[in-house]
């Protein structure tokens, strides 16, 4: 935990699907480390809206910055780099339900994969220190629409660390 600390203490961090189940948990657990700044980015305001009261409530000194938008929004996502200069990106934002991305393939693949692909290139752009993206089990030898989805995602982290001062990672 001390290491953890140590990364994340006075860093600004954005924690994107900040208002789902993982989203959650993540922005609680970040906001005990000390960042300088927190982001909380989703898409689903009511989520959004509780993890945020609650944070407030539970650090009043932390600023704390939520953020309805979406993560396919080239322009949006630029301008909440522009404002916020993430130094750690905590990607959880995805569809994860996999009976309903078995019969929606197109969503999974324009929220997991185009979504992820434009954090990574603003990452990227913007100079994030690490970009940490919250992948599955299933996205090892996947066997659904979800998991390969989630593998993509992996691959694009992968493929953009080989050129990028960013470190991109995966965590399953």
């Amino acid at each position: 935990l001390q290491e953890v600390a140590d990364f994340i203490r006075s860093k600004r961090v954005l924690v994107t699907g900040s208002g789902g189940s993982i989203g959650s948990e993540l922005a609680r657990q970040v906001a005990g480390f000390g960042p300088s700044e927190l982001v909380l980015l989703d898409q689903a305001e009511n989520g959004l809206y509780y993890v945020h009261n609650e944070l407030v409530t539970q650090h009043p000194n932390l600023p704390l910055h939520p953020v309805v938008g979406n993560i396919q929004d080239h322009d949006g996502i630029e301008a909440l780099f522009t404002r916020f200069r993430p130094q750690l990106v905590f990607h959880a934002a995805a569809h994860k339900h996999v009976p309903l991305l078995e019969v929606n393939p197109r969503e999974a693949v324009r929220n997991n994969i185009v979504g992820t692909r434009e954090l990574v290139d603003a990452a990227d752009r913007h100079g994030v220190e690490k970009f940490v993206l919250i992948s599955t089990d299933k996205a090892v030898n996947p066997t659904s629409v979800m998991g390969a989805s989630k593998r993509v995602c992996e691959m694009i982290g992968q493929s953009r660390s080989q050129s990028s001062a960013t470190r991109f990672v995966a965590v399953r």
